[in-house]
């Protein structure tokens, strides 16, 4: 089976319930700098929702008409994908409990259209206290939902926050996998803002790779050791960072004054254990990188995923790109969709 283990959804009726998209412009949090807006897109008869992080930086887009089911399903068939794994694109890090709500009822029509080939992650804010516990279990044992979707952070606070470690260890009790997805931009963001490949793509991975760092050095692996997190953007290119974020010290030698204490091979064993990677599209990657991705985080870390619809091709010719990498049958099956099955257990 091919699985896309990343593909957008948000409700259509965003763009023509006007009460739904006041309620959901309500949510977003202009009093730390968001501004969102909606629009009609010039030469065209639909509108877009234009997220803006900070004032004046465009860092999210939502399309009318991007979201249907007949044309994921089309598009799915053209990449000779099986299915896919449905999320909401970083509008998750300011829903309210209310509207996640929503959210989720819509999302799980959604996956009754595609006949077997969706699935769903539940939209849960993790700092929603009780309720939101209500809803994480309703979406899992009503809604048939196969994991959970987070931001890397929240307002300012990433998720080794103890603010989420209540939420965190129902998680864990229930054994669901939680994807992380990439904030546009990292809470630190000033010397970023300026130009916008260096905001809409580095930001991004810059955090990826914090979030990682902050989970595993803060511990939280040691008691919630069976949360299994699956990272957007390749971790943010985690793999080009972990050998030396967590140095292994030569037999017999010793830094005075223990500079790069991490107890490496602990936290090791976590990244292996409790972390995983999905690409975020193959191409913009390329070869190299994605070859040397497998090599340093193994292809049993790494899942397919396109981001599906910000660009057409990353799904349709995703697939066959990695199909071209230089690896092994076996480990392209298991980024293609043999991970995937086995941590969402599709």
């Amino acid at each position: 089976m091919r699985v896309d283990a990343n593909m957008y959804w948000i409700p259509e009726k965003l763009f023509t319930d006007e009460s739904m998209r006041e309620e959901f412009l309500r949510c977003v949090p202009a009093e730390y700098g968001v501004i969102a807006r909606c629009g009609q897109i010039d030469g065209t008869d639909k509108k877009q929702i234009v997220i803006e992080e900070p004032a004046g930086c465009q860092n999210l887009n939502y399309v009318q008409g991007e979201y249907e089911a007949e044309q994921q399903l089309a598009d799915m068939d053209r990449a000779e994908v099986d299915k896919a794994v449905l999320k909401i694109p970083c509008a998750h890090a300011w829903l309210s409990l209310e509207m996640c709500r929503k959210f989720n009822e819509g999302m799980a029509e959604h996956v009754k259209k595609g006949n077997g080939r969706f699935a769903a992650l539940a939209a849960v804010p993790p700092h929603g206290g009780r309720e939101a516990v209500y809803e994480l279990e309703r979406c899992v044992k009503e809604l048939g939902m196969t994991g959970v979707q987070l931001s890397s952070h929240y307002g300012n606070k990433y998720l080794d926050d103890e603010l989420f470690r209540p939420f965190l260890r129902k998680v864990n009790e229930l054994k669901l996998p939680v994807y992380v997805h990439h904030s546009p931009i990292p809470v630190d963001y000033s010397t970023i803002c300026d130009y916008n490949n260096l905001r809409r793509s580095y930001g991004r991975c810059m955090d990826q790779t914090i979030a990682i760092g902050r989970e595993v050095f803060s511990g939280m692996f040691d008691e919630l050791s069976d949360l299994k997190f699956i990272h957007s953007m390749l971790g943010g290119a985690f793999f080009s960072y972990m050998n030396s974020m967590f140095r292994k010290k030569p037999a017999g030698q010793k830094d005075t004054v223990n500079r790069f204490d991490t107890d490496t091979d602990r936290f090791c064993g976590q990244l292996h254990e409790n972390i995983y990677y999905e690409m975020s599209h193959a191409q913009p990657w390329g070869k190299e990188l994605l070859e040397c991705a497998v090599k340093i985080l193994g292809a049993d870390s790494i899942i397919f995923g396109s981001s599906y619809p910000v660009r057409q091709e990353w799904l349709v010719e995703g697939p066959a790109f990695v199909e071209r990498l230089d690896l092994g049958t076996e480990e392209k099956a298991m980024m293609l969709g043999g991970n995937a099955q086995r941590i969402y257990g599709l």
